[in-house]
């Protein structure tokens, strides 16, 4: 399956957070987009691995990528190690991405800054030829993206550029809210997390409001990438 955008994450939700509302405007402006998640999220204190599966299939529906897979690396103890830099290998290459879209380079969550590096590192590999992969019986062909930019998370990165959400602000958090056992709900008896509060719920609206202040349009995403970025002209930027 020959994709544009394949976006990792290290837990389900982490891609709805970080760059639902980008997702959401490439598969409307016609890009083929997919999801892998790195684990299952199963050290989560709300709900459980099996709930999240679901949720993560509700939310991949309202954001209309063509696949979303689960690496099912253990949640917690991320590393970047050789077998689990293959298995992201082998995503490369059946997808064969022009971006790839990882986890915030710094953030909270320490799965979040390994998960950027281990994808980052799997990116190169993936274009070895000297690494072969097999999957589902047949040999891959070596691939490597031609970006990875990272999405901003908890933490306040300063990005290197914007994507302007604004039409798509409403699809990034509905499905965000499917996750329905991560977030807020005044209804839930389970212990409160820094991410089920009514404020974190707010700041999905007021931290894209705010990026999108500074950049001259109404809601926008963040990303920082690791290569210097060449334009052709300046078609595309917002005045």
């Amino acid at each position: 399956m020959k994709t544009d955008i394949l976006a990792f994450g290290a837990h389900p939700d982490d891609v709805e957070l970080g760059c639902g509302g980008t997702i959401a405007k490439m598969v409307s402006e016609g890009k083929i987009c997919a999801i892998v998640d790195l684990t299952k999220g199963e050290l989560g204190t709300r709900g459980t691995d099996e709930i999240r599966k679901v949720e993560a299939g509700n939310s991949a529906k309202i954001l209309g990528v063509v696949a979303r897979e689960n690496l099912e690396m253990k949640d917690g103890f991320l590393e970047n190690s050789g077998e689990y830099q293959m298995r992201i290998v082998k995503m490369i290459r059946k997808y064969r991405p022009e971006i790839v879209l990882a986890n915030a380079i710094d953030d909270r969550h320490p799965d979040h800054a390994k998960g950027a590096k281990l994808v980052s590192d799997a990116c190169f590999l993936a274009g070895l030829r000297k690494i072969e992969t097999v999957l589902d019986g047949e040999n891959q062909e070596v691939w490597r993206p031609k970006q990875i930019f990272h999405y901003i998370q908890w933490k306040n990165i300063e990005p290197e550029f914007v994507i302007d959400i604004s039409e798509h602000l409403d699809k990034k958090i509905a499905a965000c809210m499917a996750f329905k056992t991560q977030f807020y709900d005044p209804t839930s008896t389970e212990p409160e997390t820094p991410i089920t509060s009514k404020d974190f719920y707010e700041s999905l609206t007021y931290r894209a409001q705010d990026l999108g202040r500074l950049s001259g349009v109404t809601y926008a995403e963040g990303f920082t990438s690791e290569k210097l970025i060449a334009m052709k002209n300046f078609d595309g930027i917002v005045w």
